[in-house]
């Protein structure tokens, strides 16, 4: 397995958790510990990887998953992950290798991967395998021609394994391109035990309570909420979950699909309820400027380290909060604990995102690594090292290393196809997807000015225009 560069310490691209970026399904309390609760039974599972072994066939084989022998063959493999996810998935890769005996590159790709794998396409060195960390990305793809239609080995696992919700996003055209290797519950707020204790702080339900938890934390003397702004994906996650609880799931969807523009009152409405939180400084850790200042991987360890004297009471994001909290002494379980995203309105949002697996080159070795992506074997490997939810249905939930995360897990399965997948993941890239631009630094801009909310619509639906054509 050979890696190349390093990244900035588990950066999350708010999909996946993975793919740079990216739950699902109406979490519950447990009372006011804040761990999820399941609603519904754990699902079925394979064994998981074990030794490999040979069929008549000559393939390598392996509980659920039979891989053909790629001795000297080179795969190289482009994601945006960085750090612990980058250290994660390189195990995977080694799984991989061991059962194939092919040799694995990993190629840091940086955002917008469009952007990223155009370049290397122009310069005749396309990867053979891309982890995309939005959907909007893979339409790309394919509309350029880049992506190769799934095998047939790939189609039957996620055939057999997957959701039809997560066959649907892998899909362009009704053709199965990709594979959803890496899922993440995007509706989750993370709190210090030891600060809410020392507060008093109660776990919220509710957008208002969650403000009145707020003060309460602030008036302690610690800050309430750490936002990781520096990374305008965190931004685009804190307005769709406010907007799916505020507006519902259907004006969402239209939302999502520029079929309502972004100066519609329902955006306004959004805006000015994350305005609530944004428009507090003494809220926020460092204020609207420390905010903006802040990457996400220290918007977590800063809630995280020192215990009760940490910088903040809380923080937003992913399941893959797990990772960043991993780099600190808090346990998870104990000194950090989570709670569901409070409802604005009628019902809780559960926004999901999503790393997808896709071949850019027709080659043997780059199906044979889909396949593999595809299986609960290669899912079962990263599972146990945490910071990491599966789509497949065939994981088990032992696989995960902690309660939390194996709640997370088996709330994810019984989800189903009800969830709405993030967003901005769904935006062309050049609105959803990049540094700097579009809605990343349209939302940068309302936070440093909470006030402007027409103004903030106005430059969304101009760059959303221009980016969706229309």
């Amino acid at each position: 397995m050979r890696g190349h560069g390093h990244g900035h310490g588990g950066q999350e691209h708010g999909r996946s958790g993975a793919g740079g970026r990216r739950g699902l399904r109406r979490w519950a309390v447990w009372g006011l510990v804040g761990a999820l609760a399941v609603t519904a039974c754990s699902s079925g599972g394979d064994d998981g990887p074990g030794e490999s072994g040979s069929t008549p066939s000559g393939k390598a084989s392996a509980p659920g998953v039979a891989l053909p022998r790629l001795t000297g063959e080179r795969i190289s493999v482009a994601a945006v992950w960085t750090g612990p996810e980058q250290a994660n998935f390189t195990k995977v890769l080694e799984e991989f290798e061991k059962r194939t005996g092919a040799e694995v590159t990993f190629v840091p790709a940086q955002d917008p991967i469009v952007n990223f794998l155009g370049s290397k396409i122009a310069g005749g060195q396309p990867p053979d395998v891309a982890l995309l960390p939005q959907v909007g990305a893979l339409k790309q793809a394919v509309e350029k021609k880049w992506a190769q239609p799934l095998g047939a080995e790939a189609k039957a696992l996620l055939n057999s394994q997957y959701s039809a919700g997560w066959r649907r996003l892998g899909e362009v055209g009704g053709v199965p391109y990709g594979v959803y290797f890496k899922a993440a519950n995007k509706s989750l707020v993370w709190y210090n035990t030891a600060v809410f204790e020392a507060a008093g702080a109660e776990v919220p339900t509710t957008w208002q309570e969650f403000l009145a938890t707020a003060d309460t934390v602030s008036a302690s003397g610690t800050a309430a909420v750490s936002v990781g702004g520096a990374d305008g994906w965190t931004l685009t996650d804190w307005f769709e979950n406010v907007y799916l609880s505020q507006a519902g799931p259907e004006m969402y969807d239209r939302l999502a699909r520029h079929e309502l523009k972004w100066t519609d009152p329902s955006v306004a409405a959004a805006l000015k309820t994350l305005g609530q939180l944004f428009g507090r400084e003494d809220l926020l850790a460092g204020g609207r400027a420390g905010a903006l200042a802040t990457e996400f991987p220290k918007s977590v360890t800063q809630t995280f380290t020192g215990g009760e004297g940490a910088q903040a009471g809380m923080v937003f994001e992913g399941d893959f909060v797990a990772v960043n909290i991993g780099e600190t002494d808090a346990e998870l379980g104990k000194d950090a604990k989570v709670f569901p995203f409070p409802r604005v309105g009628a019902k809780a949002p559960v926004v999901s995102g999503g790393d997808v697996a896709v071949a850019l080159k027709p080659s043997k070795g780059a199906q044979a690594l889909l396949t593999f992506l595809a299986s609960s074997d290669a899912a079962t490997v990263w599972a146990g090292l945490g910071g990491f939810l599966s789509p497949n249905k065939a994981v088990d939930p032992a696989a995960y290393p902690n309660d939390i995360q194996r709640e997370m897990a088996r709330s994810l399965i019984a989800a189903g196809d009800d969830f709405r997948f993030d967003m901005s993941d769904q935006a062309p890239a050049a609105f959803g997807g990049t540094p700097g631009a579009g809605e990343w630094k349209a939302l940068q801009d309302f936070l440093k000015n909470p006030s402007d909310v027409a103004g903030t619509q106005r430059r969304l639906e101009a760059d959303a225009a221009r980016a969706y054509g229309g």
